[in-house]
């Protein structure tokens, strides 16, 4: 039985998209657990490992999107496509919360599953790297909001940046706290 894990990044965020990454481990790989609960070097140190030692696929869904869907039917999105853009199809997907989305695969949601599952801990800890790196990239072209260092999440700086400069192309209006 091929099992895949998946889980999501960013999905409390103001600005940037949501994304999701797909795991199929095809190797042990020892230390997994939630991204939350590992250093940002060891994440970074394991997100390579879980590339060389499994199937994996990313998919993002941008806060325009965000905007038009809601952030729950986004984040199934972002799922459904990282699930869908694997190389081989897996019989399984164990879903990290409490929904899955609505594919032709089997999927079961286990809450904290990102702590239990070994699939969804890949999944979660290569989202997050390849989030936070695409938010530390857009800290280039947006450097009055310390992106590299809040990855769009909403920090006391982040906030104030908002109400000083207003928001981005890349901010997601329909949240609050954005459009001020």
């Amino acid at each position: 039985m091929i099992i895949a894990g998946v889980d999501e990044v960013g999905r409390g965020c103001l600005a940037g998209p949501v994304t999701a990454a797909a795991t199929i481990i095809t190797a042990p790989i020892q230390g997994l657990k939630d991204s939350k609960r590992i250093s940002a070097e060891k994440r970074n140190i394991l997100s390579v490992e879980i590339k060389d030692k499994s199937i994996f696929s990313f998919a993002s869904v941008s806060n325009s999107q965000i905007d038009e869907l809601n952030i729950h039917q986004a984040t199934l999105l972002a799922m459904e496509k990282a699930i869908m853009k694997l190389t081989i199809q897996p019989d399984l997907v164990y879903v990290d919360g409490k929904f899955t989305p609505n594919i032709r695969v089997d999927c079961k949601a286990i809450i904290g599953g990102d702590n239990l599952i070994p699939e969804i801990s890949a999944a979660s800890i290569i989202a997050k790297v390849y989030r936070d790196k695409l938010m530390t990239q857009l800290d280039k072209k947006y450097p009055l909001y310390n992106f590299a260092k809040n990855k769009g999440y909403g920090t006391a700086q982040h906030l104030n940046a908002l109400k000083e400069f207003g928001y981005t192309s890349i901010h997601r209006k329909s949240f609050k706290g954005v459009v001020v």
